[in-house]
């Protein structure tokens, strides 16, 4: 400490100004000081303990955990069966529209006329369905999402200060396994429910 507050002091008035030399001879006297003092300041620093690191693999643990996999089990049972109506009408929409290409050549004007109508109709109830489905699937599976998310940084914040972690990253480019927390973690979402 005492090191850190002489540099700092020094090397504060070398550059302000305040630090008068009375002969060029204290040059040399005067580095070899800030160079043993800074150098004493770098090895006490150096001697201090290097922080504990670790990394989880997000990605992995969104897909292999058990409540993410509930939560997409919950999304699969709440939406089947709007899912299963969207695809009944597409089907019917693309047979309406099948069926007028095939008959519009035999039909009257009047009636090519109504079927285009009603085609064109259920074309706009479909993108409409679609549309709110897709928006309701979104809404619940980020609703879903967040309280994965949640819990799982949880997980991660408990292991990292039981294993005395100073920095938990999610995804790096490269990582020893030594230092993947991912198995730790998924293990401990399927053990607390």
């Amino acid at each position: 400490m005492l090191n850190k507050f002489f540099t700092s002091f020094l090397w504060l008035s070398i550059f302000t100004g305040q630090f008068r030399f009375s002969t060029r001879a204290q040059w040399p006297c005067l580095l070899g000081l800030a160079t043993a003092l800074t150098t004493g300041y770098a090895t006490t620093a150096g001697a201090a303990e290097a922080p504990r690191i670790a990394v989880v693999q997000t990605e992995r643990i969104l897909r292999e955990a058990a409540p993410a996999k509930a939560a997409q089990t919950k999304l699969e049972q709440e939406f089947g069966k709007r899912d299963k109506e969207l695809q009944d009408l597409g089907v019917k929409l693309k047979q309406a529209s099948e069926r007028l290409d095939r008959d519009s050549s035999v039909m009257a004007e009047s009636e090519r006329a109504r079927r285009q109508r009603e085609v064109a109709d259920l074309d706009k109830e479909f993108q409409r369905r679609q549309r709110e489905f897709r928006e309701d699937l979104n809404q619940r599976r980020n609703e879903e999402l967040s309280q994965v998310v949640e819990r799982v940084n949880r997980v991660i914040r408990q292991i990292a200060e039981q294993e005395k972690f100073d920095l938990v990253l999610q995804e790096a480019v490269y990582f020893s396994p030594r230092i993947d927390l991912t198995d730790k973690v998924l293990r401990a979402l399927t053990g607390a429910k």
